[in-house]
């Protein structure tokens, strides 16, 4: 079990920044720690990405450079457009808890919630 845990250790990371996420998600009211939970998700995730596309002693896949196995560039690819899209995705919901803090003063769920109901 701790051999595969030394040599795995990057999946390990994975869960925990998973967790880590998930938590900042669920725990918390506040609505930016969500926010912050959900980034720290999407690295999770993205590290989950990077590591299962690495191959052990592969080259680009340029031709003419070397006969050896090549890594496939796809998950890099992807990855790269996701942290476009999470950046982006990231920038419009700070965009949208400032609207609510003006509207509501508070970044609270369940007050604003509670502000909700009873108007």
């Amino acid at each position: 079990m701790i051999d595969l845990l030394v040599t795995h250790y990057n999946y390990l990371a994975v869960v925990v920044l998973v967790g880590i996420g998930l938590y900042g998600i669920t725990g918390s009211p506040n609505l930016v720690k969500k926010i912050i939970g959900l980034n720290v998700f999407q690295v999770g995730i993205f590290l989950f990405f990077v590591t299962s596309g690495y191959v052990e002693g592969a080259a680009p896949p340029l031709l003419g450079r070397s006969p050896g196995p090549y890594a496939s560039p796809l998950p890099h690819v992807l990855i790269l457009t996701a942290i476009v899209v999470g950046v982006s995705l990231t920038a419009v919901a700070l965009a949208l808890v400032v609207r609510i803090y003006e509207a509501y003063g508070t970044l609270d769920e369940d007050a604003i919630e509670e502000v909700r109901t009873r108007d």
